[in-house]
């Protein structure tokens, strides 16, 4: 999938990963408190103008529970590479990502560990002249891992190249990427995280199949599905729990478990007056060397 490209010929961020960065701001701002994730910086370096919250991807059907399930995802994982610096992981890689704010927001974890943020060139360079702009400085333990995915870039060669330690203990994030890719790149990606050292963990989505999901939130995740097609970039690899439990174990993980929106639910949205909690569709891979 190509770069978006402006007709003067500057780069644009990945549409995607504007749209999931607006869903987070969406969540503070539309919201009530407590909010399981406040991330309002991932909205100033989109800087979409004053109407956004009007756009179609910030008012479609089931658009509350997409943002749950946005800023769920991002504080779980945020959660688990906290537990995992803690329990001796000196590394963590954010594969696809995107608008991500992790290293602006969370400094006080980031300090204590190397971060890789791999992405398309086109997408990192708008991003660090946007950093630049609103005055973020790029820490010394922060490094960009452009890869260029239509040449047939190696991410993992380019993460080495960076600087990243096979052989130290590691957090890969993947969330919000593996539908967009074939099964066999998915599978690619475990196997070569697996052989990662002992005790490094991998946390990535998946979607579930449409047949697995009750008749509303199949209605939105067909309307995604339409859109994503629409745009360029169509959704090719869905997921039962079972299989990706099964695709990591046979990529050579030595643990693999599911984890549910239900479980996200009850740890991030318990009591809620509002009712506010992620749909079934979105599920969570965490898998450990």
């Amino acid at each position: 999938m190509a770069e978006p490209v402006r007709p003067d010929g500057e780069q644009e961020p990945d549409h995607t990963a504007v749209r999931v960065a607006l869903w987070r701001a969406l969540h503070v701002q539309a919201d009530a408190p407590p909010h399981v994730l406040d991330d309002e910086v991932g909205l100033k370096l989109a800087d979409p103008g004053d109407d956004w919250r009007a756009r179609g991807d910030m008012t479609m059907p089931g658009v509350e529970g997409v943002r749950a399930s946005i800023a769920a995802r991002a504080r779980f994982v945020e959660d688990l590479v906290a537990e995992q610096a803690d329990a001796g992981a000196t590394q963590y890689v954010v594969l696809g990502a995107g608008l991500d704010t992790f290293a602006q927001r969370r400094p006080e974890i980031g300090s204590r560990i190397r971060v890789f943020e791999v992405d398309q060139p086109g997408t990192q360079a708008w991003k660090r002249r946007r950093l630049a702009e609103l005055g973020y400085a790029v820490p010394p333990w922060l490094s960009f891992v452009p890869v260029d995915f239509e040449a047939g870039d190696s991410w993992w060669e380019r993460l080495k190249a960076a600087g990243f330690d096979p052989a130290q203990r590691t957090v890969v994030a993947s969330t919000g990427v593996s539908m967009y890719l074939t099964r066999e790149a998915n599978m690619a990606t475990l196997r070569q995280v697996a052989e990662l050292a002992p005790g490094s963990v991998f946390a990535g989505t998946f979607l579930l199949p449409l047949d697995m999901l009750e008749p509303d939130q199949r209605a939105v995740q067909d309307f995604s599905m339409r859109n994503a097609a629409a745009s360029g970039t169509p959704f090719l690899s869905l997921y039962a729990p079972d299989d990706m439990k099964w695709a990591a174990w046979d990529a050579g993980f030595s643990k693999a478990r599911h984890v549910s929106p239900d479980e996200l639910a009850e740890r991030y949205f318990a009591g809620r007056p509002d009712g506010l909690r992620p749909p079934r569709a979105e599920q969570f891979l965490v898998a450990e060397v």
